[in-house]
């Protein structure tokens, strides 16, 4: 292949290079593999040391080395699983070599006397140490040197042995150390200032570390030549949401601009006023949705800070300027919620309100679709039904998403095509009460402008939250009895079971019966997700009336339940759940001004990931702090629900390990903005096609 076959790296298919017919060019693909910069920037999981032999006499079980020896004999051993066992000796030892997969020719080739050089890893067997299909080759010369280089161990896939990726690998990056043909799109001057290794010699570091290189660092992905692949992988994905955001602000929107009357009487009747950060954050939105460019918000604010009423001062501005807005939420029951909060608030002003979601059907989802379709429905509220092929809407003037992590990037974008109307689209209106760290707002939501309520209204108790092993049940039992008997009421939430909704209601409804026989003074009702939405809402709402004392339910409350009332909760397992849920049920109680509690009620033995979790609920309330935490235990696709989604998958970078690097990504991103050719080039070579998701 000579220099002026040598388009660039990124053009030459695999196919070009030796012994690749079309069976190894389909694994390939299976891997993402079709170019030679594929291929480079195919990195090593983790390396071996080659580069020295090991005295048989040495070995110990667990190493892993290179070996050299002489063949003592060859032999067949029948049995349940044939196998070839080859004693193997060196000056200082014995060693039995065994194959479970092998050939006649294989094994007269492995003559007595024979010298073999082996790589695997030393293991107890039935003969002592052994070695389980080491790789290994004759010697001709005994004096032949070993590896110079450490031994790179790739990603691979079935059909795929690490001694062909590698001989793949190796192709590339002979190609690549002779004649270059990765093009570095990062400015001179920027890679200076953030000391990055030059991207030829970081990638031919990585796949041929020299024997003198640190391996902890390297396991760490804490090795300059990766941070320099990570910190470009980073901007990739930045630069892409941030075009993602161009594109859109391209558009133009609406200017959601009315006389304020609606607005003015809806201030009038609510029964409490805005705190100063509710009202900092409505003006931020208003300010966007008075613009004729697509605001892309999201608004966090942990559990009860008031995010529904910034909606509903959102949507009344759309409404009052003549537009429909949509409400979209990913439960039924948060859905539910939503419809009773808004039409409390709005139907009082003649605002007509129309629901959707999956369980509606036949005539009544045709009514339906129809006042969404004339436009007669301001406002609509629903589950993720309302992005189905055969909803239209008049004039969608503004989106609200609630739980955007619940949502894939897909659904958020399509929702907003409902509302294209003569080339405009509408506002949107992210909402979460799950907070996100710092490091993923900057990275997964760098297309979105963000707001936070960081203030909980006035009469808001903290929650005293206690862990309690389950061998103390009768004692929670009590407390709950106490409790009720001082007026309060109490939640007692059954956690998952296995991945079962069926198994996970019986439970509820056991636990419901048990504790109705233990407390017969109490009123105790029952709420779970195999339940219609009538009876759901019939219960929730005997729960707020106070016509029941105890409410045993699964996590369907996680969101969206508000009862003042309420001052105890009960989390049986709550080993079960990730951080974010149990935080987000932890806020249904402290709503009012009572003292709360928040009893965690653990089963023995606990791992070290559920002590950690449980540590964290116990010791603060803060949102933001056990959102970290949840991205430090769980990691981003976790914490974001991103991982069906196509969207954060990286190849070097780590959200949480390189955080420090996202930082200075966001000025390079925005000096790098006018280099269009640079930009493109970076997103391609990272994302590849990738970035088609932002074209929804």
């Amino acid at each position: 292949m000579n220099s002026q076959q040598l388009r660039g790296l990124d053009q030459i298919a695999v196919t070009r290079l030796k012994g690749v017919g079309a069976a190894l060019e389909e694994k390939l693909t299976r891997l993402g593999l079709a170019t030679l910069q594929d291929l480079l920037f195919h990195l090593p999981l983790r390396y071996q040391d080659r580069t020295r032999i090991q005295p048989i006499g040495t070995l110990r079980p667990g190493d892993e080395c290179v070996i050299q020896g002489f063949v003592v004999s060859a032999d067949i051993v029948p049995g349940k699983r044939r196998s070839l066992a080859v004693r193997l000796r060196d000056g200082s030892g014995q060693v039995t070599l065994r194959f479970y997969h092998f050939s006649a020719a294989q094994k007269n080739a492995l003559k007595p006397g024979t010298e073999l050089r082996c790589f695997g890893e030393a293991r107890a067997g039935r003969t002592g140490l052994e070695f389980y299909h080491p790789e290994y080759r004759a010697v001709a010369d005994p004096e032949a040197p070993v590896e110079e280089r450490l031994t790179p161990i790739y990603p691979a896939t079935e059909g795929l042995t690490q001694t062909r990726i590698r001989g793949l690998c190796e192709q590339a990056v002979e190609i690549l150390a002779q004649q270059g043909g990765l093009r570095d799109w990062l400015p001179e001057g920027l890679q200076q200032r953030y000391q990055l290794m030059p991207l030829n010699d970081a990638v031919l570091y990585l796949h041929r570390p020299p024997t003198d290189a640190d391996l902890h660092q390297l396991s760490e992905s804490r090795h300059p030549a990766q941070q320099r692949l990570a910190f470009e992988e980073l901007l990739a994905h930045h630069l892409s949401l941030q075009r993602l955001r161009h594109l859109q602000q391209r558009q133009g929107a609406p200017a959601l601009k009315g006389d304020g009357k609606l607005i003015r009487r809806f201030m009038e009747q609510l029964p409490f006023a805005l705190t100063g950060a509710q009202q900092r954050v409505v003006d931020e939105v208003a300010r966007d949705i008075h613009q004729p460019t697509p605001m892309l918000r999201l608004v966090q604010g942990d559990v009860g800070s008031g995010k529904t009423v910034v909606a509903a001062l959102a949507a009344l501005q759309a409404i009052e300027a003549g537009y429909q807005a949509a409400v979209m939420a990913p439960t039924e029951i948060l859905a539910e919620q939503h419809l009773i909060n808004f039409g409390n608030w709005l139907e009082p002003l003649g605002i007509e309100i129309e629901w959707l979601a999956g369980r509606v059907k036949g005539k009544k989802r045709d009514e339906a679709l129809a006042r969404i379709g004339d436009g007669s429905a301001r406002l609509v509220v629903g589950t993720h039904a309302l992005f189905q092929d055969d909803v239209h809407f008049a004039e969608l003037g503004l989106v609200v998403v609630d739980e955007q992590h619940r949502f894939g990037v897909h659904q958020r974008l399509a929702l907003r095509e409902k509302g294209r109307h003569d080339g405009r689209l509408p506002h949107q209106l992210i909402m979460t009460a799950t907070p996100i760290p710092r490091t993923l707002t900057m990275s997964a939501y760098a297309d979105l402008d963000c707001s936070v309520i960081d203030e909980l209204p006035p009469g808001r108790t903290p929650v005293n939250t206690v862990l309690v092993a389950d061998s103390r049940r009768p004692e929670v039992v009590e407390r709950v009895r106490a409790a009720c008997g001082e007026g309060r009421q109490a939640y007692w939430v059954c956690t998952l079971i296995e991945e079962s909704e069926a198994l996970q209601c019986q439970a509820a409804e056991g636990t419901a019966a048990e504790l109705a026989e233990q407390l017969p003074e109490l009123k105790v009702g029952l709420v779970h997700g195999r339940m219609k939405p009538k009876e759901k809402a019939a219960v929730m709402e005997a729960f707020k009336a106070h016509q029941l004392d105890l409410l045993v339910a699964t996590t369907v409350i996680e969101v969206g339940v508000d009862v003042p009332n309420a001052s105890l909760m009960i989390i049986e397992n709550p080993e079960r759940l990730g951080l974010a849920q149990l935080h987000q049920l932890r806020g249904r109680v402290g709503r009012g001004t009572a003292v709360s509690h928040c009893v965690l009620m653990y089963q023995n033995p606990l791992g070290q990931q559920s002590k950690e979790r449980l540590r964290v609920m116990r010791e603060t309330t803060d949102g933001f702090r056990i959102a970290e935490k949840d991205l430090e235990i769980r990691g981003p696709g976790e914490v974001l629900g991103t991982r069906q989604t196509g969207m954060m998958q990286f190849r070097v970078a780590d959200l949480e390990r390189d955080a420090d690097l996202l930082y200075p990504i966001r000025g390079v991103a925005s000096e790098m903005q006018s280099h269009t050719e640079a930009c493109d080039a970076i997103i391609r070579r990272w994302l590849g096609h990738g970035v088609q998701y932002g074209s929804v």
